[in-house]
């Protein structure tokens, strides 16, 4: 009866070394080893750049969002004046402001004038969204006051506007140079609303992040917006920014109590939960069809150990006849493709780790051997592919490709401790 030994005793890795490092001709290390060995590198690296790639591009999006626009947006419901005019605001804007202001977790509440509106530099001529903002609120937005991406002088902006850098450059306009603003929403006359154009000097230029706000956003003063637009007296939005923007509906209730009937809600999760439920939904699929990538890679290695068995079946008969256990034979058998395992994933941790934190540099790299850009900032939103490694994507990547490789190196394994010493034996 062969005795029981420790598991993973020293003489079992010494066999499974001796395998691992015999060369093919003496039954060792075959083809298909080196293939699952490269293809798990692959796999794993493959996996944990798409993670980083996933958590910053969602990073990103949420901080565009949140570093320039209302995580909250009050607006009024349709009313009519004494008159009998319809109108379409707050008439009490200053104080409904401060009385939201005062809401705990409330950083600021600010009134805002929204229109639609074009701009022309003479030749060219492009529409806009016109946001009519105090200088003293505009200069606290992160990703548009002070701080940000920008030229010109913000202090500058009671005397002008300030554009997005993708709508100047669609104008071709500068800092210092002229635009001609045009609305529909003009003075009333017996025949009705006439047109309204202007002509503003440019005095800042900001770049949020986003192509998408960058192309179409501009501010201009509160109080001259409000003429502009035919909206003296009124505002046409709140903008509330809370502390915790992440649990921006526990602040809903509290703000529209203190805000009055009047007031609706629009959260920023209103206006980009669709899309980020999107993206949790590719994120899912996409972990899913990288975690098949590992098990095919993983696979392989069950094709390597079957040659391996193969080749050392007269190996393993010697050692059952002399007192090896199944238990052992399946341990020095596990340890070989185990090793493969652990050495792959160890491999593409590493390369999808410097593939994540120099992804600039590779999709530079990528654009130059294809000759013209590979991300297009129109279509993807944002200018650059972003990438954050998290701790958790990548314990999940690691422990996923070491579990599959363990879990399919066992059959192969047990294949070699069942077999038959005699049998093995039998034809040497």
């Amino acid at each position: 009866m062969a005795e029981k030994t420790a598991p993973f005793a020293a003489f079992e890795w010494m066999i499974a070394w001796r395998y691992l490092r015999a060369r093919r001709a003496e039954g060792g290390v075959s083809v298909m080893t080196w293939i699952s060995l490269i293809g798990i590198t692959l796999a794993v690296a493959a996996l944990i750049v798409t993670l980083a790639v996933r958590a910053g591009f969602r990073e990103e999006f949420v901080d565009t969002i949140l570093g320039v626009n209302a995580h909250v947006t009050l607006w009024a419901s349709d009313s009519t004046d004494a008159s009998g005019q319809k109108i379409r605001g707050f008439a009490d804007y200053d104080a409904l402001a401060a009385r939201v202001a005062e809401v705990p977790g409330v950083e600021r509440a600010a009134p805002l004038i929204r229109g639609q509106v074009m701009v022309s530099d003479g030749e060219r001529s492009v529409g806009a969204d016109l946001y009519g903002i105090s200088p003293e609120e505009l200069a606290k937005i992160p990703r548009i006051g002070v701080g940000s991406d920008s030229i010109g002088d913000i202090e500058m902006f009671p005397n002008g506007i300030a554009l997005g850098s993708v709508l100047a450059r669609d104008l071709g306009v500068i800092v210092g140079d002229k635009v001609r603003v045009i609305t529909l929403n003009g003075p009333r006359t017996p025949m009705g609303v006439s047109p309204r154009t202007k002509a503003y000097e440019v005095v800042y230029i900001f770049t949020a992040g986003r192509y998408d706000i960058d192309k179409v956003r501009m501010y201009m003063p509160f109080t001259e917006a409000q003429s502009f637009l035919n909206r003296e007296g009124y505002a046409d939005e709140i903008e509330v920014i809370v502390r915790e923007p992440e649990k921006v509906d526990d602040y809903v209730l509290p703000i529209l109590n203190a805000a009055g009937p009047a007031a609706n809600p629009w959260t920023w999760r209103d206006s980009a939960g669709s899309f980020l439920r999107a993206l949790d939904i590719e994120d899912n699929v996409m972990f899913l069809i990288l975690s098949i990538l590992v098990l095919i890679a993983s696979l392989n290695i069950v094709s390597g150990l079957i040659m391996l068995v193969k080749n050392k079946g007269r190996d393993i008969g010697i050692l059952r006849t002399m007192g090896l256990s199944q238990g052992s034979v399946l341990r020095v058998f596990f340890i070989c493709g185990a090793v493969t395992g652990v050495i792959g994933t160890i491999a593409g941790l590493a390369l999808g780790c410097l593939v994540a934190l120099n992804v600039d540099q590779v999709m530079a790299g990528i654009a130059w051997l294809n000759g013209s850009p590979v991300w297009d900032a129109s279509v993807r939103g944002i200018y650059s592919l972003p990438a954050k490694l998290q701790t958790g994507d990548v314990i999940s990547a690691v422990a996923l490709a070491l579990g599959l490789s363990f879990i399919v190196t066992i059959f192969p394994a047990r294949r070699a401790a069942r077999m038959n010493p005699v049998e093995a034996l039998r034809y040497e």
